[in-house]
């Protein structure tokens, strides 16, 4: 289960854009990534990979916690909204609900839930 602090430092290094090295800092080693159904990624190195390469095509993503947070042991539900400016000028919003399960202080499953239309650019 996080510490609220612990949870409140993932928030803000979300929200300060790093979500690369977000993924290093506050998952597990063989931690997993699920988008809606789809097959989750697993392990950190592909979790920062993935994220690597979604940040390698945008020129900036601003990322928004919309409180409250869910807390209840070791799960936690954040709803986030991600507004993407992408190389080009193309631009995207997404409004997802994080559904976590915490390993002590680390993430160790993480599952998006958002409407994949909103995956269009536009």
């Amino acid at each position: 289960m996080p510490t609220p602090a612990r949870l409140e430092a993932f928030i803000a290094a979300v929200e300060g854009g790093a979500h690369a090295q977000v993924i290093e800092d506050f998952y597990t080693e063989d931690a997993t990534m699920r988008e809606n159904q789809a097959e989750p990624r697993r392990g950190r190195s592909t979790l920062v990979a993935q994220e690597s390469a979604v940040l390698a095509r945008t020129e900036s993503v601003a990322s928004t916690c919309v409180r409250p947070v869910l807390v209840n042991g070791d799960h936690v539900g954040i709803h986030w909204i991600f507004e993407f400016t992408f190389k080009g000028g193309g631009r995207m919003r997404m409004e997802e609900i994080a559904w976590q399960r915490w390993d002590g202080e680390r993430i160790a499953e993480e599952q998006f839930f958002y409407d994949p239309a909103q995956r269009k650019p536009g």
